[in-house]
């Protein structure tokens, strides 16, 4: 950040709380050319803001005052120096709905709870869509009014230029054209009066003492409902699964229901269009701040959007004719180049739990099913001697029980085997979890020290992401 900048942020923090900056930090860049900075005082913390572009500023601004004013959950703006470059908003803290997703399902797999959240961001999207977007000044859109025609055009003209051609997918310039004028045209063949907040998705919604809050929608305009939809459902990186989306789509409809009467077949069936359409939209950017400006982070969401274009593409729904779109479409999801491009987070990852049998196997949260059960209970337990009672399996008093007064070592060196083939195998073929168990009587000891054992072999000797859980002890 420049200190011109720097120096503006404060003075306009200054100027309006009468009090001394004593804390100045800049927050890690976006996808977008805006600044952001965490100022504190000592009776005051907010997010300052530094953006160059004023009618993108006017438009979040007048959008923001309108929100608060139907009661959505958005920052409050506390000032805006005279240039309107410069901007203080509330602080909502550092937990966005992808960090929260992300840290959850380290643990628990995409379960009930990251679906409960899910929820309570689509209870207020209608609100934001037809509520607010009622009577808000589109007047102020920007850089249009409207996700008309014109609009779809940049955005596939956007993935034409810098996805296509960068990735270096081969298509027919004229052929790929016409599809593209009768894509709009279908597209546009739906109720496009809501407001379309345009960039609906996980990193946008902050989450705050138990609460949904939304930021960047300064690039709102009239749209059609199913935009946003598909932007948080297939937002790539987020990657729901199948199930949930299903789940989520519906718990949609039924809120949407509560506003406006829709034909929910109809609904659905255009519903895959406009996912397309924001898969292409989101590849150009990818494209263009990962191929053209070199930016890593982007790169690394394509392996997810190639996933979703396949799934899409396996239950197309898009009812007209796209000949030389679809085969380019096709021709993406089996490059090779593409598919090289494989996030850290994308390799294979192994849950190993420990677990006592008097609650239970556990079930394994990424929806799998199967992987490996290992009964640890034939071993000699040191759970019956006093003076490892009130020990566990991580303790050194009890892993030296097991390791010379007992058979876990010849328990164990199969079970090393078994799971090493199955890692192989699985991160050769591209699949994304392994489950692994041990259970004994409490899941203390024995249970405890086979799933640490296992956790440090798997982490020495494969490049696996391994998530250790101890069902047991963790729970006390």
């Amino acid at each position: 950040m420049e200190l011109k900048i720097k120096d503006q942020l404060i003075s306009l923090f200054e100027s309006h709380f009468k009090e001394e900056v004593t804390f100045f930090e800049q927050l890690p860049g976006s996808g977008s050319y805006r600044e952001y900075a965490r100022m504190k005082s000592s009776g005051h913390q907010v997010i300052g803001a530094f953006n160059q572009d004023v009618k993108e500023n006017q438009a979040f601004l007048e959008f923001s005052a309108h929100f608060r004013n139907k009661s959505i959950p958005v920052p409050h703006i506390y000032a805006v120096s005279y240039d309107l470059r410069t901007y203080l908003q509330e602080d909502l803290g550092n937990t966005t709905l992808f960090d929260f997703l992300t840290k959850t399902r380290e643990t628990e797999g995409f379960s009930i709870k990251i679906v409960e959240v899910y929820k309570k961001v689509l209870r207020e999207l209608p609100k934001i869509q037809l509520v607010a977007g009622k009577d808000i000044d589109y007047s102020v859109c920007y850089p249009r009014e409207a996700f008309d025609k014109q609009s779809m055009m940049w955005d596939l003209n956007y993935f034409k230029y810098y996805f296509l051609k960068l990735a270096k997918i081969s298509f027919d310039e004229q052929a790929l054209e016409d599809d593209f004028q009768n894509f709009s045209d279908y597209l546009l063949a739906v109720d496009n009066n809501a407001f379309l907040y345009r960039d609906f998705q996980s990193r946008n919604v902050m989450l705050k003492d138990g609460e949904v809050y939304f930021i960047d929608y300064q690039g709102g305009r009239k749209g059609a409902l199913q935009y946003d939809l598909a932007s948080l459902l297939y937002d790539a990186k987020a990657n729901i699964p199948e199930a949930e989306r299903e789940e989520l789509l519906e718990f949609y409809l039924d809120e949407l229901s509560q506003y406006k009467h829709i034909d929910r077949e109809k609904f659905k069936s255009l519903f895959g269009g406009y996912v397309l359409i924001r898969i292409m939209q989101a590849m150009g950017a990818y494209g263009f701040r990962g191929f053209y400006e070199k930016k890593e982070h982007f790169l690394k969401s394509i392996p997810f959007a190639l996933k979703n274009l396949e799934i899409l593409l396996g239950r197309n729904t898009i009812q007209v004719q796209l000949p030389e779109l679809f085969k380019v479409l096709k021709e993406i999801t089996q490059s090779e180049f593409l598919k090289s491009i494989s996030p850290v987070n994308d390799r294979l990852t192994v849950r190993v739990s420990s677990f006592s049998y008097k609650r239970g196997i556990p079930a394994d949260p990424s929806g799998n099913g199967g992987g490996f059960v290992f009964d640890c209970r034939a071993i000699h337990n040191p759970g019956k001697y006093l003076e490892y009672k009130h020990l566990t399996g991580k303790d050194p008093q009890v892993q030296e029980f097991l390791e010379e007064k007992s058979t876990m070592a010849n328990f164990l060196a199969p079970v090393f085997s078994l799971v090493s083939n199955s890692v192989e195998v699985y991160s050769s073929r591209g699949f994304s979890h392994l489950s692994v168990s041990f259970g004994c009587t409490g899941g203390q000891h024995r249970s405890v020290y086979a799933a640490e054992k296992m956790a440090e072999y798997l982490k020495n000797n494969y490049p696996v992401t391994v998530v250790l859980q101890h069902i047991e002890q963790d729970n006390k």
